[in-house]
């Protein structure tokens, strides 16, 4: 009988330990829902205010177009009452000119603080500059026809010449951005590689004592690839050893009709994870 109890409690005290262990992972897991769940929402309420405000930007044209149309109809009529709506509907297009600008300004300054792709926010400026380029023209014909009128837009000019300067400002902004997003691409698809004997390696003190790319080795004689690209390496010796520490599963070791080795990479991505220096031991 106290053998069957002790045993009872034996299996009292695992399904104890069995029901907190579960608890806890259920806590785990829920943990790592709450917070991908913020993440998520961060990105859609960062993403619907940049669709809000580029909804303002469009607006704010379609406004402009119209007030032009006005001034086009007020310029079949005579009278003073026509030059007073052709100059109302200037002032307009001045007023809302400024206003879409001040909106283009916030959303770039959304875009550099969203966490959206970089490409994404890319396309989105060349498209307002595209668009502010068109309107550009637009209201530049419209001020030669009002000028041949002797109608006084010296604002709008004003205004033309810095909406010009904003669009520069766009274009150099995204060509910058463009810039450094292919800089950084290149980077990040960038290693070397080099083989060669121990002698070899030794004299540019990339292999010494057992030791691979300790300090001061000779970068220069690195040879300098794309990981995109560049899959292949010929190895040109009946002997070969990688030095450095790559995954083994990421390439093979072949070789060829002449029983000398080629370093086939399958899997770039993983074959540079460690290190982007290769240095293959031959002989």
């Amino acid at each position: 009988m106290k053998k069957i109890v002790l045993v009872a409690l034996g299996l009292l005290a695992l399904t104890a330990c069995k029901q907190k262990s579960e608890n806890a992972q259920d806590l785990a897991l829920v943990q790592q829902r709450d917070s991908l769940n913020r993440i998520i929402a961060q990105k859609d309420g960062e993403i619907n205010d940049m669709m809000s405000t580029m909804n303002d930007v469009v607006d704010g044209f379609r406004a402009i177009n119209e007030a032009e149309e006005r001034v086009t109809l007020a310029r079949m009529e005579e009278g003073s009452s026509s030059s007073e709506r052709i100059r109302e509907n200037m002032r307009f297009i001045q007023q809302t000119m400024q206003q879409n600008r001040e909106l283009i300004n916030k959303l770039r300054n959304q875009l550099r603080q969203s966490s959206v792709n970089a490409d994404q926010l890319r396309r989105t400026i060349e498209n307002l500059t595209r668009q502010m380029e068109e309107k550009d023209a637009q209201v530049k014909e419209l001020q030669a026809e009002l000028q041949a009128k002797d109608i006084q837009i010296n604002e709008l000019h004003e205004e033309v010449t810095t909406l010009n300067n904003n669009v520069t400002a766009l274009k150099e902004e995204s060509s910058q951005k463009t810039q450094t997003i292919t800089s950084q691409d290149k980077q990040l698809n960038t290693a070397w590689f080099v083989f060669g004997t121990k002698k070899e390696l030794r004299e540019q003190r990339i292999y010494d004592d057992g030791k691979v790319l300790e300090a001061n080795f000779n970068r220069e004689y690195f040879t300098k690839i794309d990981i995109r690209v560049d899959k292949e390496i010929r190895l040109y010796s009946r002997s070969a050893k990688l030095l450095t520490s790559h995954p083994a599963s990421a390439y093979t070791l072949t070789q060829d009709a002449n029983k000398q080795y080629i370093l086939r990479i399958t899997n770039p991505q993983l074959f540079w994870s460690a290190s982007k220096y290769l240095v293959v031991l031959v002989k």
